[in-house]
């Protein structure tokens, strides 16, 4: 019998050390109140759920070095650990069978939230490829749009730097080893970089090194906290079919960029295009085609929030009394000036996190316009 866990963080990476398949101990999360009560449920509990010989015997007695290692991570700040079915797990994410047990994050939890689009592509990409995935990250963070890769070099890299380049752009990172590595190393300070401005997250605990396998199931999570998934250069054999593929899969938006006949790096690309991706030149293109799967991620902030749920929009954006005060309070501090985030949490006295997940409703509502970063009524 296992002792009494000290903290439920304790418990629930004591439930991530385990490894394993997934489902049992997801299992056990959803039978028990707490993490440290599906611990103290001991092994009938743990067999009942369909949890291994080997996982029984970790959660029993887990490794020790490993587990002291997680717990200092998250001792930091801006350091989190957040569970499935906890009300804070990202929506889009959660709704996947295969999503993982905990993830691990760095930076704000809330970015998870952001409507974001995922900008994949080659490791290796053309002049041209590098130049278009900045392009067209830079452009989505300016529509509003978090930009969601994979920390690689190449596409993901440059597409995570130009989401940087906007004043208040969101990006987040998902990597295939612990947060406390970057791989590639080159990548230490971006890593460092977009765990300010938004989020780095694993699945995988501190001191987990990069291994060959854990970059495809990394893929999965790139696409399933995504609207939509843009292809920028892959080749036939990539990464970045992968993450298209579970994109589609999960009934999400598949983009890709044309390029020529004579770059291998485009075949890629044409296979999609083929396959029913959405052919695509500009990043207006690709914002148009996320409108869908915008307004599902609204309904779950909605409920997250306790926002009320309009099946119609109004068409004069005038505040409801049934509003929460907050909502009221955003309301009064907008005009038809836009105006910058810091502005918006100087005069409401908001938070940003707080203030991104109004806005986004408001503006599926009809209420709020969005340009460049500023906000502002709805003429």
């Amino acid at each position: 019998m296992p002792q009494t866990p000290p903290c439920s963080t304790e418990a629930l990476l004591r439930l991530v050390l385990a490894g394993g398949a997934i489902a049992p101990r997801r299992t056990l999360l959803t039978r028990f109140e707490t993490p440290a009560d599906a611990l103290r449920g001991g092994p009938a509990a743990w067999r009942a759920a369909g949890c291994s010989a080997e996982q029984r015997a970790r959660l029993a007695l887990p490794e020790r070095e490993a587990l002291a290692r997680g717990l200092r991570w998250l001792e930091q700040p801006g350091r989190h650990l957040l569970p499935a079915g906890d009300p804070d797990y990202p929506p889009l994410l959660g709704e996947r069978d295969t999503a993982p047990l905990a993830l691990f994050i760095h930076g704000d939890p809330a970015a998870l939230w952001h409507p974001g689009v995922a900008v994949v592509g080659s490791r290796t990409p053309s002049p041209t490829g590098g130049e278009l995935a900045a392009e067209f990250a830079t452009a989505l963070a300016r529509s509003g749009l978090a930009v969601v890769s994979g920390l690689a070099a190449g596409v993901d890299a440059r597409a995570h730097r130009g989401a940087l380049e906007v004043p208040d752009g969101r990006t987040v990172a998902v990597v295939a080893t612990g947060l406390d590595l970057a791989f590639p190393p080159r990548n230490t300070a971006l890593q460092a970089c977009i765990a300010e401005r938004g989020a780095v997250v694993s699945e995988y605990p501190p001191g987990t090194a990069a291994r060959p396998g854990q970059f495809p199931a990394r893929n999965r999570i790139v696409a399933g906290l995504s609207l939509g998934t843009l292809v920028i250069e892959a080749a036939l054999r990539s990464g970045a079919l992968i993450t298209a593929r579970l994109a589609a899969e999960a009934g999400r938006e598949v983009f890709a960029l044309p390029g020529s006949v004579r770059n291998p790096r485009a075949r890629g690309c044409h296979r999609l295009i083929r396959d029913g991706a959405q052919l695509v030149e500009t990043p207006a293109e690709v914002v148009a085609g996320l409108t869908g799967a915008a307004a599902q991620l609204g309904q779950a902030l909605r409920s997250r929030l306790a926002a009320p749920t309009e099946q119609a929009r109004p068409t004069v954006p005038t505040p409801s009394p049934a509003l929460p005060p907050d909502y009221q309070r955003l309301w009064k501090v907008l005009d038809e000036n836009p105006t910058g985030m810091d502005s918006l949490i100087q005069r409401s006295g908001l938070t940003a996190t707080q203030l991104s997940a109004m806005l986004l409703i408001m503006e599926l509502d009809g209420k709020v316009v969005a340009t460049h970063g500023r906000y502002c009524r709805k003429p």
